[in-house]
């Protein structure tokens, strides 16, 4: 009897290896199969025309998208079954304006952990 218990946890211990096996194997083709669709995608991406610059959100499933075409920049509004052309800009019409987006906490060279332990003592003074 003692036996016959051993033997089929044994077996199924065996099972639950190789089912273990055969799910790391299909994770691994499956990674190697996105990395290899990624890298396929990005190569025919850059040897395209079109560019999409930048993107803002313009209400609900709305956006309004900087997109180069060629030497031209468009600005065109893109809803939820539509794409409509709102205008074409000058490369000399465009003007960097990164530094707005920037957090307040970055711009003005402060550390997270500095801005952290100013927010400390201001919530224990108040107690």
């Amino acid at each position: 009897m003692n036996i016959l218990l051993l033997s089929s946890s044994l077996d199924s211990f065996l099972q639950l290896i190789g089912v273990l096996l055969v799910f790391i194997f299909v994770l691994a083709i499956t990674y190697a199969v996105t990395r290899w669709m990624a890298g396929y995608q990005k190569i025919k991406m850059k040897s395209k025309n079109l560019q999409i610059l930048e993107t803002i959100p313009a209400g609900s499933n709305k956006m309004i998208c900087l997109v180069k075409a060629g030497t031209e920049f468009l600005v065109v509004s893109i809803g939820k079954d539509e794409i409509r052309p709102l205008m074409t800009l000058k490369e000399d019409q465009l003007t960097d304006l990164s530094f707005m987006n920037e957090v307040e906490g970055a711009v003005t060279g402060e550390s997270f952990q500095e801005i952290f332990g100013q927010l400390k003592e201001k919530m224990s003074s108040k107690k």
